[in-house]
């Protein structure tokens, strides 16, 4: 069963700078949502929070799992977060790394080699599989820490930006992975600033300066303010 995160008037400062300021809005349930807004609006702030690595300064945020509110600490348990920059050993091959994730989540043999073989395919990684983490192109790089995320079938999904700083074949083929592992057992929050990825959402969450400008599915949204795309809105706003 996917999980379902609401933040209820979320803010943080971060030093003397204001990251995140009276944000509330749903994350429904097994549903891809977007995080959109350009560098600085305070993405990664809001998916840390909800991650549990950073605390509100004010406001919380609320997890519902299998129809019943449960605690931060049964949520972050079926979660899955991808940082900007996963953290892979450049040494270790493809499959040495999910082999370490598969003792990491203390997963069964039979379980883990069904999975992994099934995510080797879905990122077209199979050949690959022998291949040093440290030569890996830069989509290839991202396409494993995602497996090795997704190994453990989390609940509840957290990519932060994981699309940046790989070319447009790359960028695209990461959505497809998004799109074929999420489904009603998944919910996944993804943050972007590539205003082109806010359509590919069921949901966007516009965040504007730690604001929530708006929330609701895309094509709502640009009717409700009045733009024909999202990088109108943020030119607009700005």
């Amino acid at each position: 069963m996917s999980i379902e995160v609401r933040t209820i008037h979320i803010s943080k400062t971060l030093n003397t700078t204001a990251a995140l300021t009276d944000v509330s809005t749903v994350f429904d349930a097994g549903m891809v949502h977007g995080v959109v807004g350009p560098n600085g609006a305070g993405k990664t702030t809001l998916l840390r929070l909800i991650k549990g690595l950073l605390h509100p300064t004010q406001g919380k945020c609320e997890f519902t799992y299998q129809g019943k509110v449960c605690t931060p600490q049964e949520a972050i348990s079926r979660m899955g977060y991808f940082p900007q920059e996963p953290s892979l050993y450049p040494d270790l091959s493809v499959w040495e790394h999910l082999e370490f994730f598969r003792d990491l989540y203390n997963l069964g043999d039979k379980d883990f080699n069904k999975r992994a073989e099934e995510l080797l395919a879905a990122t077209g990684m199979t050949p690959f599989k022998d291949r040093p983490a440290g030569k890996l192109s830069g989509g290839m790089y991202k396409k494993l820490g995602l497996m090795s995320v997704l190994l453990n079938r989390p609940s509840l999904l957290l990519l932060d930006e994981p699309t940046i700083g790989v070319d447009p074949v790359s960028r695209q083929e990461l959505w497809d992975i998004v799109y074929n592992v999420a489904g009603p057992e998944m919910t996944v929050i993804l943050s972007t600033s590539y205003m082109d990825e806010a359509e590919r959402c069921a949901k966007v969450h516009v965040l504007q300066n730690g604001h929530l400008l708006a929330a609701g599915q895309p094509h709502t949204v640009m009717e409700n303010l009045h733009v024909t795309n999202f990088a109108e809105l943020f030119l607009k706003h700005e």
